[in-house]
């Protein structure tokens, strides 16, 4: 498995023979199709946390919509495709401010939008413009939201948030990451309320044969970890 640092601060490798970008935001973008992924953005989880009485900030679908948008900018995509719990249960989108929804709306203009479904949103959208789908291929690669185990070449899944947690001299820091053996790879998660699972658990173990990179993100660059840097929580 080979990668070199990107000019945008990403890391550059091949996921299965496909050239991929690992980007800062947490974003995976896929070059010679124009293609934008995110996974697990999980739009409303603030609101469902209080209609059950835990008072979150009520910002996570803004905040997260807003770091979508400067993505999309960066890399302006003709595909933009969402891995799975975009929503963080059946009825999130229901919740949706007019604004955001609008907002969504405005990201399919000049590009294909495509809901790959998740475990929380089983469904999709009912409203919003774009695809449904279970999963879909891209060249070399297969789009999913939950990883299966065993051998998955050029498989791209979120579902896991996966989290890289690194010692070092001056003490550890916990971050989310990208978590790959340049056959498969598990993309962070992208929303704002989403937390993170260290690479570490054994919820990892089946996907990969060997020792994985992960590829922790920093605040304008992605960082390669080799597996002996990482630890457990």
């Amino acid at each position: 498995m080979s990668f070199t640092a990107s000019p945008c601060g990403g890391v550059a490798m091949a996921v299965n023979g496909t050239e991929v970008v690992l980007k800062a935001s947490g974003a995976l973008h896929v070059p010679a199709h124009e293609a934008l992924l995110v996974a697990d953005l999980h739009f409303e989880k603030g609101s469902a946390y209080a209609v059950r009485g835990q008072l979150l900030p009520p910002y996570d679908t803004r905040e997260t919509l807003t770091r979508l948008e400067r993505a999309v900018a960066a890399c302006a995509p003709r595909l933009l495709v969402f891995l799975g719990d975009s929503f963080h249960d059946g009825r999130a989108e229901g919740r949706l401010a007019a604004d955001d929804a609008a907002r969504l709306v405005a990201l399919a203009s000049g590009r294909t939008l495509v809901w790959v479904v998740g475990n929380h949103d089983a469904d999709g959208p009912r409203a919003l413009p774009g695809e449904i789908l279970d999963e879909m291929a891209l060249q070399t690669l297969v789009l999913r939201h939950e990883p299966r185990p065993g051998v998955q070449p050029g498989e791209v899944a979120g579902h896991l948030h996966p989290a890289a947690r690194i010692a070092g001299r001056g003490g550890r820091v916990r971050r989310r990451c990208f978590v790959t053996d340049g056959s498969r790879i598990v993309v962070p998660a992208f929303g704002a309320y989403a937390g993170g699972l260290n690479v570490k658990d054994p919820a990892f173990g089946p996907l990969f044969a060997g020792r994985p990179m992960a590829a922790a993100l920093g605040t304008d660059r992605v960082h390669a970890i080799g597996w002996k840097s990482l630890v457990g929580d």
